[in-house]
């Protein structure tokens, strides 16, 4: 039989003394981030940049979770340590809704601890604490697609998220992740392969870039040409102008999930690429490299790429000296 679903925005339900996932009361606090992660890259005391600047370190970012919740979370980990360690020809062979949750488990963890910091700060100037209905109803719609970890959830139709896995030769000791909260966009680095996803644009990331997504195809990437996928998906996710709405049926048997159709009106899904804007993206991707602004856009027409040529012919890995 399906629980009740939680919805923690309704009445901004955040307190440490409830569960992030069930709405339960939290036994205990777990980091965001698993413990493997922690203590396989050494992170823990490592710092973590939040929304209004302040510096957290991996350890800080903890949620409060049920028994329920934490077993299930737990059991999530375990798979995905198991996959992501043994590599891309394993991940690949992943289930696309056990990427999102693991993706989304920390994505939505990063939005719930930033929410309770956000209502400590505005209760300690005697403040009521809100922020924008568009961003909530988004927020929300990720945590009931999460509730997926803890009871039956059918997705119909069309999956709500994208999710695209790439081998890319990276460094042994390699842990990167990124990720935009506003706009749902995630990716991460490591081990011989690199994950992109955006969270809630019911796959029009993958119809977006699928030019260079099909150049691309099951070609290893070197991690500059995965960084410059990263800055377009990310700089795309801010482009998208529709907010997605959802069919949420719960029922005894299940909670059913349903898309609503995103191209109903005759404006474009995405507003118009502009080359400045996509090279300043671009530039925080590469700092590792140290490309600059006037560089990367030099030609505005056809700004500096790794992935393609002149004549937009892919560029094979091995070929790229820097």
């Amino acid at each position: 039989m399906s629980k009740a679903l939680f919805r923690p925005f309704d009445r901004y339900e955040f307190s440490d003394k409830v569960c992030y996932l069930t709405g339960q009361p939290a036994t205990l606090q777990t980091t965001v981030f698993p413990d493997w992660v922690l203590q396989q890259f050494h992170l823990s005391e490592k710092p973590f940049k939040m929304l209004d600047e302040r510096i957290a370190t991996y350890q800080d970012i903890t949620i409060p979770v049920s028994d329920e919740a934490f077993s299930a979370i737990n059991s999530l980990d375990k798979e995905m340590q198991k996959a992501f360690n043994t590599g891309y020809s394993a991940v690949k062979e992943l289930e696309e809704v056990k990427l999102f949750q693991w993706i989304a488990k920390q994505v939505y963890g990063i939005i719930h601890w930033e929410v309770r910091a956000g209502m400590r700060q505005q209760r300690a100037i005697g403040e009521e604490f809100s922020f924008s209905q568009a961003i909530a109803h988004k927020f929300s719609n990720l945590h009931i697609m999460l509730q997926s970890l803890v009871q039956n959830v059918e997705f119909e139709g069309i999956n709500p998220w994208s999710i695209k896995v790439f081998r890319v030769k990276n460094d042994e000791d390699t842990f990167s992740y990124r990720d935009e909260i506003n706009t749902l966009v995630f990716s991460l680095r490591m081990n011989d392969f690199g994950i992109i996803a955006s969270l809630q644009d019911n796959g029009e990331s993958l119809n977006h870039h699928k030019e260079i997504l099909d150049k691309v195809s099951e070609n290893p990437l070197h991690p500059i040409q995965f960084e410059e996928l990263c800055a377009r998906f990310f700089y795309s996710a801010y482009l998208f102008n529709r907010l997605p709405e959802y069919i949420i049926i719960p029922t005894d048997e299940a909670v059913f999930i349903e898309a609503m159709p995103l191209r109903i009106s005759s404006r474009p899904v995405y507003d118009i690429w502009q080359a400045k804007t996509y090279g300043q993206v671009l530039e925080n991707f590469w700092k590792p490299w140290g490309f600059l602004l006037l560089e990367i856009i030099k030609n505005p027409e056809m700004p500096m790429s790794f992935l393609e040529d002149e004549n937009g012919n892919f560029i094979p890995q091995e070929k790229i000296t820097i």
